[in-house]
């Protein structure tokens, strides 16, 4: 596919990756000084839309850096600018509404690894793009790494091919408890309330139906959510037939509040898991963030989690289909 010289330079950044001759991730900088400011960026986004999704598709990740994007209410309009479907979230991180359809990400501890997931992989309507704001870059840490998610099926299959068969004929099942409230000292401390957008039981327990959910109400006041069969890996349109590994059982299985299993209640072997972990942080990908970066994220394709930082930090979100 031709690039457009003429309407970005292309950068490049630390730790970019080439992957089945792909780069990872694509950076985008103004083509001359003088185009830096927000309106000839979104002049240029509108104008070159289809390219851009284009190559979003082809090269999993872009990064906008240079373009001196201040605020929540710029990233906003860049999102805006492409007329997607913004997607409200559904999941275990704390999170604050922040402008129009801006969110700050997960707001747990900064210490804490988020692990890598395809962002909302258990939801019947997940987005097909994340798009990430660098408010306030991390004075150390805080990385957001993406990993090429079909890479991860091709060398679980390498490594497992009788457990990955096993995986992909039986389906996963999940568990996840949901506390009674908001607790944002820990990184999956979204109360039910919140998650569901509503304190009566009846309507929470019919819109986690329409997610494809089961419920079990717990003595505390908590909530356990039941989910399965859910697929191992995945098949989008457009992106070359790779199987992705749509999937989140390395970091639910064995946890306090949440579990993975094969949708008949088998167990995963725990040798599978450990070598599934390794590999997937060995094809990872990372950037030092800089303060006015946007990255855009083909969360069909890649799976992203959020290194430990030091403060402060601040990354807004927005979730798009």
């Amino acid at each position: 596919m031709e690039f457009k010289c003429d309407v970005f330079k292309v950068g490049n950044c630390d730790g970019q990756k080439i992957v089945d001759g792909e780069t990872i991730p694509l950076v985008l900088n103004p083509p001359e000084p003088e185009f830096t400011d927000i309106e000839s960026l979104l002049s240029t986004l509108k104008k070159n839309k289809g390219w851009f999704e284009d190559m979003l598709i082809k090269n999993s990740a872009i990064l906008l850096r240079g373009f001196g994007v201040k605020n929540a209410e710029e990233f906003n309009e860049i999102v805006d600018a492409f007329g997607w479907g913004d997607i409200r979230y559904v999941g275990p991180a704390p999170r604050t509404h922040v402008h129009k359809r801006i969110w700050t990400a997960n707001e747990g501890p900064l210490s804490e690894f988020i692990y890598y997931h395809h962002e909302m992989v258990l939801i019947k309507e997940y987005p097909t793009k994340v798009i990430l704001f660098c408010e306030v870059p991390p004075p150390e840490g805080g990385h957001t790494p993406f990993v090429p998610s079909f890479r991860v099926t091709e060398r679980m299959i390498e490594e497992f091919p009788s457990a990955v068969e096993e995986l992909e004929q039986k389906g996963l099942r999940y568990t996840f408890t949901a506390l009674s409230k908001d607790d944002t000292s820990s990184m999956r401390g979204r109360g039910w309330q919140d998650a569901f957008g509503t304190s009566d039981k009846d309507e929470a327990e019919r819109r986690a139906k329409a997610l494809g959910m089961d419920m079990e109400w717990l003595p505390n006041g908590g909530v356990k959510t039941i989910l399965g069969a859910r697929y191992l890996t995945k098949v989008f349109d457009g992106r070359r037939g790779r199987k992705m590994w749509f999937n989140t059982v390395v970091g639910m299985h064995g946890k306090e509040y949440s579990s993975a299993t094969m949708a008949d209640g088998t167990e995963i072997p725990e040798n599978v898991v450990q070598r599934c972990e390794e590999i997937i942080e060995e094809e990872s990908i990372q950037f030092n963030w800089e303060k006015g970066d946007v990255l855009f994220l083909d969360n069909l394709a890649l799976l992203h989690g959020r290194r430990p930082s030091l403060p402060p930090r601040r990354v807004l979100v927005a979730t798009c289909n």
